[in-house]
């Protein structure tokens, strides 16, 4: 059983105020609202604490340090925006991609992200 902290409250908090993967250094900044002495090894250790218990669960891209989630969700994919660094979830899956397998292979798993750029991106520069 994890010790109940303000530390580890505003960490948790993070998550429930955003509803897509963060990384790190976007926990330590929305946590910092609420405590603002809240260093980045306490942000390390808790995620690697909450991951380790089964709440969160990481969500890695080729190159990227991991990125966070909630656990639970139902199956979904995501965006990452190659401007910001962000990632986003995507709503839902595009189905039965085993039909995409070589002939005699058996798929038991995928996972999809599409790469691009985020509205907030996008309309910061149609506004440049």
């Amino acid at each position: 059983m994890e010790r109940s902290t303000t530390q580890r409250a505003a960490i948790r908090a993070a998550f429930a105020a955003t509803d897509r993967p963060l990384s790190p250094q976007e926990v330590l900044a929305a946590a910092r609202a609420q405590v603002p002495t809240l260093g980045p090894a306490t942000v390390y250790r808790t995620l690697n604490a909450l991951a380790a218990a089964g709440t969160l669960i990481p969500v890695t891209f080729p190159g990227e340090p991991a990125r966070y989630e909630v656990a639970g969700k139902k199956h979904h994919h995501h965006f990452f925006c190659r401007l910001c660094r962000r990632a986003f979830e995507l709503a839902g899956c595009p189905g039965r991609l085993s039909r995409l397998g070589p002939p005699g292979f058996r798929v038991d798993h995928h996972e999809v992200t599409l790469y691009g750029v985020c509205a907030d991106c996008g309309a910061a520069a149609g506004a440049e």
